[in-house]
């Protein structure tokens, strides 16, 4: 988190922990409010990678999931990037800014992606840049979302596929699902984006963002669970982060096999546990029905506004139509599947 934007987050009463805004006085009240009430969030827990140069996009192309000619300045994507066995080490957001393109990612991942990449440059003439701390990224959710944004931008659109974004001078705003906004601006203008937001958006912590991600469906690879799915497990193939007409990249023939030829016997869930305990990412889950085997894993978790928590979790399709799934062991709570956050593709 850029030092400067983390004093003046302090003075507006947010408190912060390891890069996160945890709350802004009682994150009970604030997962509540953003059930249905307009509300306002730091993103600074995402980082931001900047691709820039002559090759830019045709050295990423031939390195993620999805199809960077399909990005432009007004179009973002979702993607992943894999390893040969293709599975998916970082899951991104992925956007265009003048000539550059920018990969939102967990801050704790933005090291090791460019260390990982920076290889593969070869000749080519693309430029990594870590610019997390160059540009404020402020999450807006709500019923008065468009409205409160509208100063900002034109009016944009959102699909399970399209994520229209729009640029000004001084500000991006990404529509990233439906009457949720994300705005990047630079540190100089981000106090006045926050007081002209904060006139109609309650302040709420970091874990009320990582809720509606999971109500919409939106997975994030962590640490914890790096190398462990194929991006269609985390249904990235129905959001728009895989294409299966461009070229080759790391994981390719693996994940286009599994996409023609192989049934895929995991796929992400909406869940919910009736727990008080901490969830992690990448905890596994078990069913009677599999000898106590683990059946699944969760991907991403967040407190509910309904008590417990809410995630997405990898789960055996044989399994996913019962009652029968538990965490950690089979005398830990049940874990109720509440649904697909998305419709499938065909």
């Amino acid at each position: 988190m850029n030092p400067v934007w983390q004093t003046y987050l302090n003075d507006q009463h947010a408190v912060i922990e390891n890069n996160r805004v945890l709350h802004f006085g009682d994150i009970a009240i604030e997962l509540s409010d953003t059930q249905n009430k307009t509300i306002m969030t730091d993103l600074s827990h995402r980082g931001l990678i900047q691709f820039s140069g002559d090759d830019a996009k045709s050295f990423l192309q031939s390195q993620l999931s999805c199809d960077i000619l399909e990005i432009s300045p007004e179009i973002a994507q979702h993607g992943s990037y894999c390893t040969p066995k293709g599975r998916v080490l970082v899951s991104f957001l992925l956007w265009q800014k003048n000539q550059d393109v920018l990969m939102q990612l967990p801050a704790n991942l933005v090291a090791a992606t460019i260390k990982r990449l920076s290889p593969y440059i070869l000749r080519s003439k693309v430029q990594l840049t870590d610019v997390s701390n160059a540009w404020v990224r402020i999450g807006v959710s709500g019923p008065n979302t468009l409205a409160l944004t509208a100063e900002f931008s034109r009016s944009a659109n959102s699909s399970d596929q399209i994520i229209d974004v729009t640029h000004t001078k001084e500000i991006s705003i990404l529509h990233v699902a439906h009457n949720r906004m994300e705005l990047i601006t630079t540190i100089e203008n981000a106090p006045a984006v926050w007081e002209r937001l904060n006139q109609n958006a309650k302040p709420v912590g970091t874990a009320c963002w990582d809720w509606l991600d999971i109500q919409s469906g939106i997975p994030v690879i962590l640490p914890e669970t790096q190398e462990e799915f194929l991006p269609q497990m985390i249904n990235l193939d129905a959001i728009g982060g895989v294409s299966f007409k461009k070229g080759c990249y790391p994981g390719q023939e693996i994940v286009a096999r599994t996409q023609y030829l192989g049934k895929l016997k995991r796929r992400m869930f909406l869940v919910h546990l009736t727990t008080t305990e901490t969830i992690k990412a990448g905890d596994a889950l078990y069913s009677a029905d599999m000898a106590d085997q683990s059946c699944g894993n969760i991907v991403n978790t967040a407190p509910s506004p309904c008590g417990g928590h809410d995630a997405l979790a990898v789960i055996q399709q044989s399994s996913a139509d019962t009652s029968n799934i538990h965490w950690q062991s089979l005398q830990g709570p049940i874990l109720e599947i509440k649904s697909l956050p998305y419709t499938l593709p065909a």
